[in-house]
């Protein structure tokens, strides 16, 4: 078969490339191969990002979520709960990072708003004792499930074709330019086509591998942690600098507890630690004691670091959580593109990016139209149908 785009990964950010390239009229086939959300998207912990977690050390990429928060609230409403969220300062913490976190924020004309400890309990009855002031930011709960299938059906519907449980099994490359790829399982087929774009997130490196190039990557795991919900209703950040245990986030009656960062070689066999868990658990409950309760479930997710520079590898967090778009032309692989990193608040945007750059290698003169085209409500038969054809793997729903 012959496609003008074939997109590799049915993760957010190459579901979300198809649909845009499909909406500027571009013959779009993508593969993935498992389920929909089956890599890092379905694994996060759902955060609708307002930008403020990063504010003070990356303020392009704080920007990006802030903008992207705003866009995702109107696009895709149904994907969306408007908890809002806090960053909270115990009596442990530095003072002085509380106010280079609320300055950054308003810097980037974010709404904020500072509570005492009180107010803070007030809102939040959950909260600890230690808690001495908090900073209100406009965070939110995103389900990656139902955002993937509205994205995969409005692909759909534009003419995207999209297939599961087909695995690439090689890039073909010639004379510079790659030519297509060889499909496994379900289509089991050689794809011929002018672009091809890998999306596969935390498995890029390999990905890329297989066309004879480069991606450097140092993808982390993280472990999220269920718990029976005590009543916490919003966002709960820790306001430190990043670290193991520092989120509380509501989620279908439970509360999820976030993550671990620690690297990995191979983002299919990892070790899954205890110790992880417990820490975890115990790091989040300073923040809401009610947390450290029985554990409902955990699941795992490794996120798609990309660190072309070795001397980052040695610390995780330090690693950037924006995005990288990479053309291979330069290795001999004309018309391969790698879009990598990001996170799922901004995969819309990584996606316009990405097909920007693929139209302007195609010379299609298209305009971007994600930003104001809403995504199939929960309730549209054309959703159902998609999650039955495709599958979803999404333990983060």
């Amino acid at each position: 078969m012959h496609t003008t785009v074939l997109v590799i990964g049915g993760g957010a950010t190459g579901v979300g490339i198809a649909r845009d390239l499909a909406l500027r009229g571009v013959d779009t086939t993508l593969v993935e191969r498992g389920a929909l959300a089956a890599g890092t998207s379905g694994r996060s912990h759902g955060v609708l990002h307002s930008g403020a977690r990063y504010a003070e050390a990356d303020a392009d990429d704080a920007a990006a979520c802030l903008a992207e928060n705003r866009i995702l609230r109107e696009i895709a409403p149904d994907c969306i709960s408007e908890t809002g969220g806090y960053f909270l300062h115990l009596d442990s913490d530095d003072p002085a990072y509380f106010e280079r976190k609320r300055e950054a924020c308003e810097a980037l004309g974010m709404a904020v708003e500072t509570l005492s400890g009180d107010e803070m309990r007030a809102r939040e009855p959950t909260v600890s004792d230690r808690v001495e002031r908090a900073l209100a930011v406009p965070d939110g709960v995103v389900s990656p499930a139902r955002l993937l299938v509205a994205t995969a059906a409005a692909a759909r519907e534009a003419g995207a074709r999209l297939y599961t449980h087909s695995p690439v099994e090689n890039i073909h490359v010639a004379e510079g330019a790659v030519t297509g790829a060889t499909v496994g399982g379900r289509l089991d087929t050689r794809v011929d086509a002018d672009i091809v774009v890998n999306a596969t997130g935390p498995w890029a490196e390999r990905c890329a591998a297989l066309a004879g190039v480069s991606v450097p990557m140092a993808p982390t795991r993280g472990v999220m942690v269920a718990v029976d919900n005590p009543g916490v209703d919003a966002v709960l950040n820790r306001c430190r600098p990043p670290a193991d245990g520092d989120i509380v986030v509501p989620r279908d009656g439970t509360a999820v507890l976030g993550t671990t960062s620690v690297a990995v070689d191979d983002p299919d066999d990892f070790e899954r630690t205890e110790a992880e868990v417990e820490r975890t658990v115990t790091e989040c409950a300073a923040m809401c004691p009610g947390v450290d309760g029985p554990v409902e479930r955990t699941y795992w997710g490794v996120r798609p670091l990309y660190a072309p520079d070795e001397a980052a590898r040695g610390d995780a967090r330090a690693i950037s959580r924006g995005f990288a778009l990479l053309d291979h032309a330069d290795e001999g692989a004309a018309g391969l593109v790698t879009v990598v990193g990001g996170k799922l608040t901004t995969h819309r945007r990584m996606a316009a990016v990405t097909a920007d750059r693929v139209c302007e290698r195609l010379g299609v003169d298209a305009a971007c139209h994600t930003v104001e085209r809403p995504l199939p409500s929960a309730d549209d038969p054309v959703v159902d149908a998609v999650r039955a054809d495709l599958g979803v793997d999404a333990p983060a729903n």
